[in-house]
């Protein structure tokens, strides 16, 4: 099969397409053809050099596809299913994740991080990782859906337990996690403020139901939600910037409110005033994806058209490297998909 496959780290040019040998399934596992695989920071960073990854790597965690055989030992999935991927790996045997709580397994992984992910025409995975799609969603857009909606998910209902009335602050509203997050929040009935770096980008994000809109590069986002709120402050700030936005984003929140953040694209060495923090009652949270059960239930509503996958651009498997060049400008509104 061909696969885009990294030798070394580095910038785009370590992005290699070329042949490798076909996947064997064991007989508990399932073999796909990748049709999508849409792309997330994540391959960035696993390109430029992450502690546990092993070269030769694929790289790709959010994928769609259609089966092409299973192992004897499945009997609820068949050949010729249209289907997408739980975009992460577990033992499936600790007391974690026969809890559920898969994303604090000690094996946990995404897929195309500390295992081989969809840069590929062909995988063979675990049938618990196999979710049947509807034929309303085709391959790019069901790609599109399962990190950014499942870390979402976990971070509005699992950790920040969000309600309906509240305010909830979404930073990068063209992220993937931000349009799920403002989807997510408006579902739940709450009032949304984005911020976003252009017009056409401010534009976008209150297409997707935000009710207000800051540009991150022009205008102090602590400053503009306080005019919003009343100097009220918001109940939740998504955070999954880090360094750029980090000192903003505490600004933001009203007394009691909480702050959740799953990544740190801009850096991630941040300072915290300890007496703002204890004075002002503040919950900062912590978030990293989502439990295969999360994942069911926002792709529940994904399923009905309760939320909606947003494509930004899609590019052949061998055009990697353009589809890499193209994210790190940092241009793109929603999902950039590579098809095999």
């Amino acid at each position: 099969m061909k696969a885009v496959r990294i030798h070394q780290f580095g910038s785009p040019e370590v992005l290699t397409y070329e042949d490798v040998p076909d996947p064997k399934p064991r007989k508990d596992q399932v073999l796909i053809r990748v049709r999508a695989c849409a792309m997330n920071h994540l391959d960035l960073w696993v390109r430029n050099g992450l502690p546990g990854v092993n070269l030769p790597h694929i790289l790709g965690s959010d994928i769609a596809g259609e089966i092409v055989e299973v192992g004897e030992y499945i009997t609820d999935l068949k050949a010729g299913q249209r289907v997408l991927l739980a975009p992460m790996h577990f033992c499936n045997r600790c007391a974690k994740c026969v809890a559920g709580l898969q994303n604090q397994c000690r094996q946990f992984t995404v897929l195309g991080n500390g295992v081989d992910g969809g840069d590929c025409e062909l995988m063979a995975v675990p049938a618990v990782n196999i979710i049947p799609i509807p034929d309303a969603l085709d391959f790019n857009q069901a790609a599109s859906v399962p990190l950014v909606f499942v870390t979402a998910w976990h971070m509005l209902t699992g950790r920040a337990a969000i309600r309906a009335g509240q305010t909830v602050l979404v930073l990068g509203a063209n992220s993937g996690v931000g349009i799920a997050a403002i989807q997510i929040a408006k579902l739940f009935h709450a009032r949304v403020i984005a911020t976003a770096g252009d017009d056409r980008k401010m534009e976008l994000a209150r297409q997707l139901g935000a009710d207000f809109v800051i540009n991150h590069y022009q205008q102090k986002i602590g400053q503009e939600v306080r005019k919003i709120t009343n100097s009220e402050g918001v109940d939740i700030v998504i955070e999954h910037v880090g360094l750029a936005t980090w000192d903003e984003s505490l600004r933001s929140l009203k007394p009691g409110g909480t702050l959740v953040t799953c990544g740190a694209t801009t850096g991630s060495k941040v300072e915290i005033e300890l007496r703002f923090l204890f004075s002002r009652q503040l919950s900062l949270l912590g978030s990293y994806m989502g439990t295969m059960s999360e994942l069911h239930e926002v792709l529940g509503h994904v399923f009905a058209g309760r939320l909606k996958p947003v494509i930004d651009r899609t590019f052949p498997l061998k055009e990697t490297r353009a589809a890499h060049e193209y994210m790190e400008k940092s241009q793109m509104f929603g999902k950039i998909v590579l098809n095999p």
